[in-house]
């Protein structure tokens, strides 16, 4: 697989401060000092702040600049797609690595920069000049010693771009002769034709040198550095005096004065953190990594394109990228995506490296119009072709031996007898005749219809039932929300899932409403008049009529409609303001046992359960948890009834989908539990009010009940010998080790599955996934739902860094953090993500990357913006400990995260920041975003954020007229108010139609509606658009990325220690 090309880069960085370990009291409050240089090792001082890095050029395919012409080898051999950032070494003072550089150093383009000896000369005579070696200069020359010619390297490390310094404040200091500014550095190495040569381990790399590597004809592609040469400039009267730091050595830099809250250790205290002394130069935050850069270099490279699955281990194009898939004997990436394409051969490798081994199976995927819906499998009486040993279903990856007589299992090994209606002659190459026209021989997706041995009590299933339950307690009634319920649900009953090529939907409808009560409707078709049947004791519940409880919308419509245009006017004169919520899924179970069938359960639901009832729950919000030990019994459901409930939802398949409408707090962790633990979905909005919210809410009801779904499921995921699935995270159930039950699973729902070794696994046969999914259709028929997988393996880390997948880890990590804080202080979760992050780089930078100074952070290619989404998710409500944000928003956050897939956690940590003000209205696509920051607002701008969840519409103070006028047809945007409005006019001009088409375009992609605020610059609702802006500082705690970079440096930069 190809991989872009790597690239280094150093961070300017500002230096991060001193609480930082593993972020102390939510990143720590740092002591009032801050005494340390640039993490680990020697401490350093300042870093400078790059002033604007080159732009691209557009003819370059991976956004890098082009290859000077001097062909040195180098980079690409050794770097292997290493994206790193760093201040070559200079010989300053003994730390050999000064951060404080004149404010106004220059850089020089390319064109400028001396020729490569030159540079070289300039490299070495400062060391010729420098003190005696300290142990950073050994490293030095130990990498040299084992690296490519010192020639080459030095290139590499030299060109270089300098960078203005952070001046603190100013000092002025005898300037020492030696000291010499440490410029930037951005080394870029370009794929060879095929990806990167395989990398040998630090041994053999001389060899690797001489000879071109395999794979690669002729020598691999030029090392690129980019900026000018080695001038480097003498620190001026702005550069600080050497301190002696607390860590041996020299340090450096001022101090800061005083406790500095909101740099990395962010203080969570307070409005955004300020600087002692004058105000920090603005760091260029091009110097490093770009998220948007990445998602616009493989759209360029790889959008719109075909995307075949015949290749073992190839890594797909990002999810942001829009293509298309054919299936040729791997699951499509819509279905399965992995954290590495490509796994170590042994456990040893695994544990060195610490990157997770997972899969987020998608099973229910949405497949686009423009490829093949999967294939359904008949096999009659004598049911899907299995493993008599380890009962893995008939897969491409099966060998047929004996003249095609018997086959070897892919996943066990064991041989098979072909039954013999399943015989088939082998041909030449010893594949079946009948390979292309059977989809379980060549395809990695497909579906099986199920016999009767896969149903329960061994007959066929009923067709599922929706029943609706309305909570009429006094605030659903006075907010009018009652009222919109009924008058949606007329028309949306017309539109229930159906079978493909059914007239109309198999499902049956039911209807209940509830204060602290119940009320049955009985719905026959025959009767004139709905009938209500009411059950008081809540504590006995039961469901008091079968005949006429659920029926087929179609046969009774008029009675339905009429019992709904009823129901808002029954209760109108309600003062009930208590409910029960418990009873509620209990009589929804028990309806749905008595019918003999699964189904979901739409709860509409107010307020916290406080009546006598079984599951009555009280207020356990306690702020003062937050920040302690204890937080974590916020977010830990109430167990007893709950527990029991699950346990009853997903033996009978029935499925909970909890829509609520808080005004205060209703302990969301609890009321949640029996939702993401049978396959459904929580919708949350507080402090509803039809007029703003009532459009938001009704398209994600429509989208609830419309979208495509299967009931009472089991997945199991098979492996080959020598790894096995030990982790299961989503909306799901699990009663032993192996099977993953769902009462539903529909398209928006993801497993992510963790492996382990247990063996040794070869590079040979590569790594076989199976993932099997037994369920039931909306039209009521049993159906095996087939993904298959075939990964590489392999003894070499450079190939597992190679083929990971950013978005596919950080979903891993998101997960894996939130059911962790349901058993560990927030702390604890947060230094582990770190910790594991500095891991996974310094693993790489030990055994992938070519030797480099220890100031160079060095990134593998395919996590090159692994930083910015782990620093995202640490800003995530749920790991932030911070008491202003409500509990209930933590927990629904969490919640909601557990059951997503890879497009929807890479958007959330992520989000799209738009540019309006110079769209193209003439164009049909949608503006390339920019990064997600503050610096990249104008005052003059208006922008849209997106992130899956919510949709801002920013505008700049001094946002054009003609732009406010055609988007919102008022005079200027004094006259716009924008509280409470949460839709645009539709206004006829080519401004307003074509920001209707990009909301409407980026809806289309999401799996939630998403409420439009509109915000001015300078307004109080701005505060919540800016915590969205994830590369700066967060709002309630937490790092800018800049300063996470900076402290991932110093964890790397202590671990190879």
């Amino acid at each position: 697989m190809m991989s872009q090309q790597g690239y280094v880069a150093t961070p300017p960085y500002s230096q991060a401060q001193a609480g930082m370990g593993g972020y102390s009291t939510g990143f720590g409050n740092p002591p009032p000092q801050s005494h340390y240089g640039a993490y680990g090792s020697q401490p350093q001082a300042y870093s400078a702040p790059p002033t604007g890095m080159l732009k691209q050029p557009p003819s370059s395919p991976s956004g890098m600049p082009p290859p000077p012409a001097s062909n040195h080898y180098g980079a690409s051999i050794q770097q292997n797609g290493a994206h790193s950032f760093s201040p070559p070494p200079s010989a300053s003072a003994p730390s050999m690595s000064p951060y404080g550089q004149a404010p106004h150093n220059v850089y020089h383009s390319m064109a400028q920069g001396p020729p490569p000896n030159q540079q070289l000369t300039n490299q070495i005579s400062p060391m010729a000049q420098g003190p005696p070696p300290t142990q950073q200069m050994t490293n030095q020359m130990s990498s040299m010693a084992q690296g490519p010619p010192p020639t080459q390297q030095m290139t590499n490390q030299m060109s270089a771009m300098n960078i203005a310094g952070y001046a603190q404040r100013p000092m002025h200091v005898p300037q020492s002769p030696s000291s010499s500014a440490a410029p930037l550095q951005f080394q870029t190495s370009p794929p060879p034709a095929m990806g990167h040569p395989p990398l040998s381990p630090p041994g053999q790399q001389q060899a690797a040198m001489g000879s071109p590597p395999m794979g690669m004809a002729g020598p691999p592609g030029p090392g690129v550095s980019l900026g000018g040469g080695g001038h480097q400039q003498p620190l001026g009267p702005q550069s600080y005096p050497q301190q002696p730091g607390p860590y041996g050595g020299q340090m450096a830099g001022p101090q800061m004065a005083g406790p500095q809250t909101g740099a990395f250790p962010g203080g969570f205290h307070g409005g955004p953190s300020q600087m002692a002394g004058p105000p920090q130069k603005k760091l260029d935050p091009d110097s490093i990594p770009s998220t948007t850069q990445v998602i616009q270099d493989d759209q360029a490279k790889r959008g719109g394109q075909v995307y075949a699955t015949n290749i073992r281990g190839q890594v797909p194009p990002l999810v942001t990228t829009n293509f298309t898939v054919q299936d040729q004997g791997n699951a499509s990436p819509r279905f399965m995506r992995c954290t590495t394409y490509s796994l170590p051969c042994t456990a040893d490798l695994a544990k060195q490296c610490k990157v997770p081994l997972a899969t987020i199976i998608k099973p229910f995927a949405t497949v686009p119009k423009n490829e093949t819906p999967l294939y359904v499998v008949n096999h009659g009486e004598a049911g899907p072709i299995r493993c008599n040993r380890c009962k893995a279903y008939m897969c491409p990856y099966m060998q047929f031996i004996d003249g095609g007589r018997r086959y070897q299992c892919a996943f066990c090994s064991c041989v098979n007898e072909v039954p013999v209606q399943y015989f088939q002659h082998l041909d030449h190459m010893g594949r079946r005749m009948d390979l292309y026209e059977r989809p379980e021989l060549s395809l990695g997706s497909y579906e099986f219809i199920a016999t009767m041995d896969y149903c329960k009590n061994n007959k066929p299933p009923n067709p599922p039932a929706y029943i609706f339950m309305i909570d009429v307690s006094y605030t659903n009634i006075k907010s009018g929300l009652v009222r919109l319920i009924c008058q949606e649900l007329k028309t949306l009953l017309d539109r229930l899932p159906k079978e493909d090529g059914a007239d109309s939907s198999a499902i049956k409808v039911g209807f209940v409403t509830y204060n602290k009560i119940l009320h049955f409707y009985n719905v026959k078709s025959a009767l004139a008049q709905p009938q209500m049947m009411v059950v008081s004791d809540v504590a006995e519940m039961f469901v008091p009529l079968l005949d006429g409880f659920l029926v087929n919308f179609q046969e009774s419509r008029g009675v339905i409609n009429n019992l709904l245009d009823q129901i808002p006017d029954m209760f109108a004169d309600t003062s009930e303001s208590e409910t029960v919520f418990a009873p509620v899924i209990q009589a929804g179970v028990d309806a749905l046992k008595a019918a003999e069938c699964s189904g979901k359960l739409f709860i509409f639901h107010s307020s916290m359960p406080t009546a006598e009832a079984p599951g009555k729950l009280k207020n356990r919000d306690d702020r003062k948890l937050v920040g302690t030990e204890k937080e974590k019994i916020l977010f830990q459901p109430q167990r007893g009834v709950y527990e029991q409930l699950t346990k009853d939802c997903v033996a009978q398949g029935c499925c909970v989908d909890l829509f609520i409408f808080p005004n205060q707090y209703v302990d969301m962790a609890t009321m949640g539990d029996v939702p993401t633990h049978t396959g459904g979905s929580v919708y949350k909005y507080s402090n509803f009010q039809v007029e703003v919210d009532g459009q938001h809410f009704l398209s994600d009801l429509k989208r609830d009940v419309e979208k495509s779904i299967g009931f009472d499921a089991i997945m199991r995921v098979r492996t080959g010998t020598g790894f096995r699935a030990t982790d299961f995270f989503g909306a799901l159930y699990m009663n032993n080790t192996t099977d993953v039950e769902m009462a539903a699973v529909d398209c928006d729902k993801a497993v992510t599955v963790e492996f382990k070794h247990d063996d040794t696994l070869s590079e040979e046969s590569g790594a076989v996934i199976q993932c099997a999914l037994l369920y039931t259709t909306v039209g009521g028929q049993r159906r095996l739902r087939i993904h298959n997988l075939n990964l590489n393996c392999s003894s070499q880390l450079s190939e597992l860094y190679k083929s990971c997948e950013t978005d596919a880890l950080i979903n891993f990590f998101a997960k894996s953090a939130y059911r962790a804080m349901l058993n560990q202080p927030l702390k604890t979760v947060r230094e582990i993500l770190v910790n594991q992050t500095g891991h996974m780089l310094a693993c790489y930078r030990k055994n992938c990357a070519s030797p480099s100074a220890a100031s160079q952070l060095i990134l593998p290619d395919a996590m090159k913006v692994f930083p910015v989404y782990m620093n995202s998710l640490l800003k995530t409500p749920s790991l932030v400990s911070s008491s202003e944000l409500p509990t209930d928003d933590r927990a629904f956050h969490s919640l909601m995260v557990m059951a997503m897939g890879v497009e929807e956690t890479q958007i959330l940590l992520y989000p799209r920041l738009i540019p309006l003000h110079n769209m193209d209205v003439s164009s049909e696509s949608v503006p390339e975003a920019v990064r997600c920051s503050e610096e990249r607002l104008s005052e003059t701008g208006a922008f849209l954020l997106e992130n899956g969840l919510y949709m801002f519409l920013w505008l700049g103070q001094a946002c054009p007229l003609d732009l406010i006028q055609n988007l919102f047809n008022v005079p200027s945007l004094a006259h716009l108010n924008t509280e409470g409005q949460t839709s645009l006019p539709v206004l006829d001009n080519p401004h307003s139609r074509k920001l209707h088409s990009i909301i409407s375009s980026i809806s289309q992609q999401r799996a939630k509606s998403m409420k439009l605020l509109i915000v001015k610059q300078k307004d109080r609702g701005e505060m919540l658009f800016r915590q969205h802006l994830v590369e700066d500082k967060g709002l309630h705690g937490g790092a800018s990325y800049m300063d996470f970079l900076c402290y991932v440096h110093r964890e790397v930069r202590q671990l190879l220690t």
